[in-house]
């Protein structure tokens, strides 16, 4: 209560330019001809019955599909949205033809963005097109991922580079696995001779498997000595041009065990990996918190400790590296109007509040461990659900549908001139679902500047809008 006392009560000049505006080259269109755009690629004509839906899974999605009113099938193509595992998209999707109106939930070649090798190739790319056009200064923002190899192509330039940092930690990260399977840390080269020389290395082996190796960020930013990283979600629902709403929300995953950079520390996955799969197998594991804390009760605490600048640059610089990743794959990814995808971005900052990208997961885990994460992750579904809007009930011009703010569309999305922040990751809004009610004029439409009230929903911003609040009253999204 204090902590909301205290920021809402704070004045801050006003909000700073999106931190990849300056960047921008090219000539963005208005939402309502990008929403035309849009309308005339997927051009419905959805016959009029119960929509329908097809999944394997058995979690959350799962009640939200159901919640809505939608029918499970187990037709192979009659159906309206495809919730599917990657595997499917790679393996069926170009074998077969969709209608405008069908919907799938991951794009044809999304390992370029998700897979850990290939996303280090493309942020790189992206970092040496800036330099040879001249954009440095842009280039230098894409230093965002840690020092990164992948093996075992680049094991000679790994340990040159190893050698440079004698005691350093290392982290290896096997390139097609989640959820923290086959993660270690090491700090000596013997500590991975055993690894080296497993059968993997063979040259003629077909079925060779690639790790990444990183240079492990060892100062990292803790609360009550433990250390955690930030899951966030972004959908994006074109490549072409793209279009990027971020989710307000997400939680802060922490270990059970207080970190230490001790050597003994080393082996130790419960004090390095916060991964909840790992860290639910810990004697000391919390299983009614359940090892998180939701977004907007980390802000708090930052701007409690940091101040509200510093924490509002740290989040502006985590939205930056989110649609700097994009933009790294935008060329090549394959856009396709029956796809759009939720990605599950892990983010970690460290004491001098560097944001680091960890890796971008494409199919974020959807089961909770927690009601608190429960009543987060079914919120945020069923939002993504309204921004995709098989439906039919938005305008296409709207900036938030629920708690999901656009942050790009061809262009940047300006924050409001009456907003504190310059970015609402992390701000409050109306966790109830939304209803939407036949379009009229909404709050700000006039040109006025007063923030308005998130009131569920939808918003559409012109010359106004609906400002945001990080401690306006209600509880945030994650375990609150």
């Amino acid at each position: 209560g204090r902590a909301s006392a205290r920021v809402g009560g704070a004045r801050l000049p006003s909000a700073r330019p999106c931190p990849v505006a300056a960047a921008s080259r090219g000539v963005g269109l208005g939402l309502a001809a990008m929403a035309d755009v849009t309308r005339r690629a997927g051009a419905r004509t959805r016959p009029q019955r119960q929509l329908l839906f097809r999944s394997s899974f058995r979690n959350t999605i799962y009640d939200v599909l159901k919640r809505r009113g939608w029918k499970e099938t187990d037709s192979e193509l009659d159906w309206d949205l495809h919730w599917a595992d990657r595997e499917w998209v790679y393996e069926v999707f170009d074998s077969i033809h969709l209608d405008n109106w069908q919907r799938v939930n991951h794009f044809r070649n999304g390992r370029e963005l998700c897979r850990k090798d290939l996303l280090i190739k493309n942020v790189k790319r992206q970092k040496k097109v800036l330099d040879k056009d001249g954009q440095h200064d842009e280039a230098a923002k894409y230093s965002f991922c840690p020092t990164t190899y992948v093996l075992p192509g680049d094991y000679a330039l790994f340990v040159e580079e190893f050698k440079r940092h004698p005691g350093a930690a290392w982290i290896m990260k096997p390139i097609g696995k989640a959820q923290g399977k086959g993660i270690f840390l090491f700090t000596k080269l013997s500590q991975i001779s055993e690894w080296r020389t497993d059968y993997r290395w063979k040259p003629d082996n077909p079925s060779v498997e690639s790790y990444v190796v990183q240079q492990y960020i060892s100062n990292p930013y803790l609360v009550g000595g433990k250390k955690f990283d930030m899951r966030l979600y972004v959908l994006v629902t074109s490549f072409s041009p793209l279009v990027v709403y971020m989710y307000r929300s997400g939680f802060a995953r922490f270990s059970h065990t207080r970190y230490s950079n001790a050597a003994g520390d080393v082996g130790n996955n419960f004090v390095h990996l916060t991964n909840v799969a790992i860290q639910k197998t810990a004697d000391n594991y919390d299983d009614v918190a359940g090892g998180k804390w939701d977004l907007r009760s980390l802000k708090l605490h930052l701007i409690c400790r940091m101040g509200i600048e510093k924490t509002n640059r740290l989040f502006a610089d985590i939205e930056g590296i989110i649609l700097r990743s994009l933009h790294a794959v935008q060329k090549i990814m394959i856009n396709d109007k029956h796809c759009f995808e939720l990605y599950g971005y892990d983010i970690l900052f460290d004491d001098d509040l560097v944001p680091w990208l960890l890796e971008v997961n494409a199919s974020p885990s959807l089961s909770a461990n927690t009601p608190e994460d429960y009543d987060l992750k079914f919120k945020m579904l069923n939002d993504a659900l309204d921004v995709v809007d098989i439906e039919q009930r938005t305008t296409g011009r709207e900036e938030r549908i629920g708690g999901y703010d656009l942050i790009w569309s061809n262009g940047p999305i300006r924050p409001e001139r009456a907003s504190y922040y310059t970015t609402h990751l992390g701000c409050d809004f109306d966790k109830r679902l939304n209803v939407f009610r036949p379009r009229g004029k909404t709050a700000g439409s006039s040109g006025g500047s007063k923030p308005a009230t998130a009131s569920g929903g939808s918003s559409s911003r012109r010359g106004g809008g609906s400002g945001a609040s990080v401690a306006s009253g209600g509880a945030g999204g994650g375990s609150n």
